[in-house]
């Protein structure tokens, strides 16, 4: 990558900190030992960044999020919101899974974005929540598929429904936990650039769990790689200052991919 974009990467130092992980450690029991999955993790993450997330299979990445999202406890260290600390899942840290089972398939896709703002009683009324869900269908290209189930769609329509699920509960941060994972290369490539519409237009943080290195390149900010399960924390966390629209190629994408492969631990983990 050439010098000019490496020494832009002073501009991350004057953004404010929306997420920051201190020294987080979490482990799991199994069977009579203690699996050991993060070990003093440390991370800041930038209001109105996309950071993508990489690292190979088991080292920790989903259960990061987790830790983020406020559905785990850390056995040791902190993590902190606007400088308060996550204790609990909250509306305004929402998470997005790879799964396409995560609608309520008894529920129109309509009732489906609306199902959370009527338990967070977001709108003023019925008729208020309406009209909330259906500019985040809008948003997310949706529009003419509010009345349809969940077993009716596409892969890539069930995850445009589970992000207007979320993005209509307006969060500060958006965690994605590889979310396109299982989608076909062109719906894949489609919703990357719906991703980078949303954000633009909604300047929500995006933390984003991947296993695709060109996905991480075409998205993010910053790539934060890490290492095999319960190596302490990041091998490297890059800066990602190419222009957008990015195309393979295009200049300064070979060093950045060259540079994240050179950090990817690709060994099976029962060697």
């Amino acid at each position: 990558m050439g010098n000019d974009l490496r020494n832009k990467a002073d501009n991350f130092r004057d953004k404010t900190v929306m997420i920051s992980l201190q020294s987080v450690s979490k482990s799991f029991p199994r069977s009579q030992e203690t699996l050991p999955v993060l070990n003093h993790i440390s991370l800041d993450i930038y209001q109105g960044e996309i950071l993508a997330v990489l690292g190979p299979s088991g080292c920790g990445k989903t259960t990061l999020l987790r830790q983020i999202a406020g559905f785990d406890k850390q056995d040791s260290g902190s993590v902190r919101m606007d400088g308060q600390e996550v204790v609990k899942p909250e509306v305004k840290r929402m998470m997005i899974f790879q799964d396409f089972n995560q609608l309520f398939p008894w529920k129109t896709v309509l009732q489906n974005v609306l199902f959370p703002l009527q338990v967070n009683r977001i709108g003023e009324s019925d008729a208020a929540n309406r009209e909330i869900a259906l500019q985040y269908l809008q948003l997310v290209e949706l529009s003419g598929f509010e009345d349809s189930y969940p077993h009716q769609l596409s892969g890539g329509m069930k995850q445009k429904a589970a992000m207007a699920r979320a993005l209509a509960l307006q969060p500060k941060v958006l965690l994605m936990d590889e979310p396109f994972g299982s989608l076909d290369a062109l719906t894949r490539l489609s919703l990357q650039d719906l991703l980078l519409k949303i954000w633009q237009e909604t300047g929500v943080t995006i933390a984003l769990v991947t296993h695709d290195i060109q996905e991480a390149i075409n998205l993010s900010d910053r790539i934060a790689v890490m290492g095999r399960r319960g190596v302490a924390g990041f091998k490297e966390i890059i800066p990602n200052l190419l222009d957008r629209p990015r195309v393979v190629g295009g200049g300064g994408y070979s060093e950045i991919y060259a540079q994240v492969y050179s950090l990817m631990d690709f060994r099976n983990e029962n060697e």
